[in-house]
Formats: structure tokens, sequence, C-alpha cells
């Protein structure tokens, strides 16, 4: 991010600061403004006499209405700015339901929670300073990151985000490209949808970057470029980024992005972290993806995705009366419930990474055991990737993994299971300090990292066909000493025969116990000794204290 976004921004969370906001209100009074800010600059495209005009939008500031443009009213004082804002554009913005309803639905209900005048025009004169549209859609859609991160909040409205680096191998191990619809039942801030985007962007660009999953003012700091940290911490995560100049559909691309949220809020911010990259038109809607009311129509129970990526929410209970009646799981549990809107979300031949508790994989009641027994045999269950505990510290410590399946494209014949065999990776190690907060966040440790190893086994069994997993089978024992396992795999007899546990740890192949070399005798000589020892410093110091 240019050093000069960066100060703007800055200047902008201190001086919301003043007003005692909380983190979620700054945060959609930033995105309420940005989106007015880039409307105008895509009017102002449209109304270009050459081939430069916005992508076939619609006018939303016809003559009558020029005055609600943010270049009409940004230059007035501070108390007409104020209620005019509030008070009429804002009502404006939520009354276009013909004409542009993206941008009705977005500004229902929106309210201006700045209350002093003088910080709202502070606000309004840094936004003013930058041409969202003119951003690279890398750098434009980092911007909320960076909001949040200077803020100090890894988490949004109760709500916690799902890790860049977590996200970002979810993301390459489904491998989504253009073409591919993509879907996040429980969206938050769009930040699984973005950074697939980002994937795809990053694929079809001419230029693609790779920047470290620290952010590259993270390289500032070291004062260093890419080679050298990549030199000095081999296992360094990164990720690719682009600006998508060779993308040959765009509309196609906006079209392909689908989300829901409960929340009003997420959905506002997602919406306007998906515009910073130029996609207008997502499918971005205020729902709960598991209730009878998220149906609006017929045709959207049969909607399917080629790509699904979710954190859902975990733990949480959800009544039975309310839930979608294509849903056959009796449990009330939400993890439950979004797994299995999952599995009948995916198109035939589509992917999905799903981060879930553990409890999910080896639970015991029937609905847990009825849902991996359906997962195993009509879906194709690649892979199980086992979290350390502590990746989404402060906010929970549930132990936590990812599993990558995919609908295979013709339903299994007879009694034969989708699932042949499932790989399981370990991650002890993801490039955090497990114990270590500072800021709110854990402690960056990019030396001790095993996401990019597992990337390159993955790469590796995704080449063979999935038909050669790293690793050794489960039953495997290994003479002691042997090198410390990360990965393994076992057949669907053996999950069978355990119950449908899918428990990275229950299939680990064993490792013999080293028997010591030594002599025994010289090894009891030894004990001995040290025994005489620690009795005549007893002795020793009880004649010290006057003992008999």
């Amino acid at each position: 991010m240019d050093p000069v976004l960066r100060r703007r921004l800055d200047r902008i969370t201190d001086v919301l600061r003043s007003e005692a906001l909380t983190t979620v209100t700054c945060i959609n009074q930033v995105a309420h403004l940005i989106y007015l800010k880039l409307l105008d600059e895509e009017e102002a495209e449209s109304e270009l006499p050459d081939d430069r005009g916005a992508r076939g939008q619609t006018k939303i500031f016809p003559s009558q209405a020029k005055r609600f443009r943010w270049s009409a009213w940004r230059g007035k004082n501070e108390r007409y700015l104020h209620n005019f804002v509030g008070n009429e554009v804002f009502p404006y913005m939520a009354s276009l339901v013909k004409e542009c309803p993206h941008v009705s639905d977005y500004f229902r209900g929106a309210v201006l929670e700045i209350a002093s005048p003088r910080v709202l025009m502070q606000v309004i004169d840094e936004l003013d300073l930058i041409e969202f549209r003119k951003l690279d859609p890398d750098v434009g859609g980092t911007i909320f990151e960076y909001l949040l991160t200077h803020l100090g909040q890894p988490a949004l409205g109760g709500q916690f985000r799902t890790p860049r680096h977590i996200r970002g191998f979810m993301v390459r191990m489904v491998d989504p490209d253009l073409g591919d619809t993509i879907y996040d039942p429980a969206c938050g801030t769009a930040g699984f949808l973005i950074d697939a985007l980002d994937y795809i962007l990053a694929r079809y660009s001419k230029y693609p970057r790779e920047v470290p999953v620290y952010g590259e003012e993270w390289l500032e700091k070291r004062s260093q470029t890419l080679a050298e940290a990549k030199e000095e911490i081999p296992n360094l995560q990164t990720y690719a980024s682009g600006s998508g100049d060779k993308i040959p559909d765009w509309h196609m691309l906006e079209g392909s992005i689908y989300g829901t949220d409960l929340s009003r809020e997420m959905i506002r911010v997602a919406t306007i972290n998906l515009a910073l990259r130029g996609v207008y038109r997502a499918h971005l809607r205020r729902a709960n993806a598991l209730s009878v009311t998220s149906i609006r129509t017929p045709n959207e129970r049969n909607i399917r995705h080629s790509v699904i990526l979710c954190n859902p929410p975990i733990g949480q209970h959800v009544s039975t009366t309310s839930i979608r009646l294509d849903l056959p799981s009796k449990s009330s549990k939400s993890e439950l419930l979004f797994l299995s809107l999952m599995m009948r979300s995916l198109a035939r031949g589509g992917r999905c990474a799903v981060v879930v508790p553990d409890g999910v994989l080896f639970g015991s009641t029937r609905a847990h055991t009825e849902i991996r027994i359906e997962l195993l045999r009509d879906y194709e269950v690649l892979a199980i990737v086992s979290l350390p505990p502590g990746v989404f510290k402060p906010y929970t410590r549930i132990k936590t993994s990812v599993i990558v399946f995919r609908r295979p494209a013709n339903a299994p014949e007879g009694d034969n299971s989708a699932t042949g065999r499932v790989w399981f990776y370990e991650i002890r190690n993801d490039g955090y300090d497990p114990d270590r907060l500072q800021g709110g966040t854990r402690s960056e440790t990019p030396e001790k990292n095993d996401i990019p190893a597992l990337l390159v086994a993955w790469a590796n069994y995704r080449a063979s066909g999935y038909d050669r997993p790293p690793g050794a089978e489960f039953g495997t024992l290994f003479d002691g000493g042997a090198d410390e396992l990360r990965c393994w795999w076992a057949e669907f007899d053996a999950i069978a025969e355990n119950g449908y546990d899918l428990t990275a740890s229950r299939y680990r192949p064993r490792v013999a116990v080293s028997i010591p070399d030594d002599d025994p005798k010289q090894l009891v000589r030894e004990v001995l000794a040290i025994e005489r020892a620690i009795i005549e410093g007893l002795e020793d110091l009880l004649k010290t204290v006057g003992g008999p």
C-alpha cells in the first residue's frame, strides 16, 4: 500500500476514535462514505466520451439529482454537510429501488452516526483525496484489512475474521477459476470471496506479484525485498496479487460471486470490499442461509455452486422450526447444519473447503455420524487439514480442522463410496506464536510455518489425480528415530471400521520406541550414585539445621 494512502487511512481512524464509536460503527461509517465516493467516480467514468466509460453502469444521478453526488456537496461547510449527508443523501440512495437495487439495498436503514460535523468533514476531506477507481484492485481491497488492523480489532461486530494465511491455503486447495461460481453462506466481510477473487485476478494478470501473508508493510519494517526475506526464511508464506488486466469478461466475474450473512453491517462492508476491487454486482444478500426464509423463489433452492469456501459460526443452536426443509440433519448445531447446506449447494464437480470444530470429525451423536457417512459416501473427501489449537485466539480456543471435498461428476453406483481414501495433514505451526498476543493478534513467527510445505504436498497429490497421497498409510509402523510425520492417509474401509471418525490423529502411523543401547548394569550404577549423593546432601542439611 502506498505510504500516502496509508497515512490518510491512519488520519481517518485517528479522528474517528475521538467520536468514541465502536469498531463496527467506525468501519461502517467509512464504508458508507467510500461507497458514495465510488458511485460519484463511477458516474464520472460513465460520462466520458470514449470507450473509457464505466462497464455498462446505470446512471444514478440524473440532472434533477446531481446535488446528491459526492462532487456536488463535498466542499460545503461542515454543518450543512452533516445535515445534508445524513438527512438527504442517504435517503436518496435508499430510494433507488428500481434504478439501482444494489445501491438501494446497501443504504436501506443506513444512518450517519458521526455526531460531530467537524469530524465528518475531516473524514470526507481525507477520502476526497483518494481516487478509489484508479487504485489497483489488490491495493483497494486491502483498505478495510488495514483499517481493522490499525484499529487493533481482528473481530468485527462480535464476529472474528478467519486469518488471511488460513483463508489463503484453503483458496489454493480448491483452486477457483474464471467461470466458477464462488459462494460463502456465512460471508462476514467477504474475506473468502475476496481471496478467491484475488486468486483469479492474479491468474489473469500480465504482471502478478508475490506478497507475504504479513503484508508489504512487514517487508518495509524489515528493510528487505521479498527475495531477501525468502532467502532468510525459506518457508515464508506468500500469496499472488494482481490487477486482473487479462480478464476477458468482467461481467461474468462479477456475477460469479455469491454470499449471505445475518448481519446487515457485515454485508455492507463486504459490498464495499468487493467494490474496491471493481466488483459492484456480486450477489450479496442479508439472510440466514439455514432458514426457510432465505429461499425467496423456488429456483433458489436449486442453485448450485462450483466453489464453496466458509468458516461458519460454531457452537450456535438454531431453532428446528426455522431450518430449511432441504437440510436433512435433525441437529440444531450450526456447524452441522452449515456443512449439510454446503454439501447440498455444491455443483457436480464442485470443490469445497470449510473450517469445522473437531467435534464434527469425531462426534458420536446420530447427527454427527450420519453427516460424516453421507460426506464420505456421496462426496469425495480429499483432505482433512488439522489446524493448531491457537489459530483463532483470543476469540476461541476450540480445536479446528479444514475439510476439503468435492462432489463427483457422477453419483456413485450401487454400494460404492465416492471417497476411496482420505489424506490427512497436521499443521503444528502456522506462522504465528500460539501463546503470545500483541495488539489483539498473535505475534508473527514466519520461520515456523508448515503451510508452505502443505501446499507443496497438496500440489503433488493433485498432480497425481489424487491417486498417490503423500505420506504413509494408516497402520504403518516406523522404526524408532523416524522423521517427524506431517501427513498420512487412510482407506475408506479403515475409516468405516473406526466409526467414520475423521480425526487426523486417529490414523497417524505409529513410530516404534527406540530401545537404548546402554548397558543396563551401568544405568543402575549411575542411578544408585545419584541417590547416594542426594542422601549425603540431605544428611549435611540436617546437621546444618541442628538435627540429631
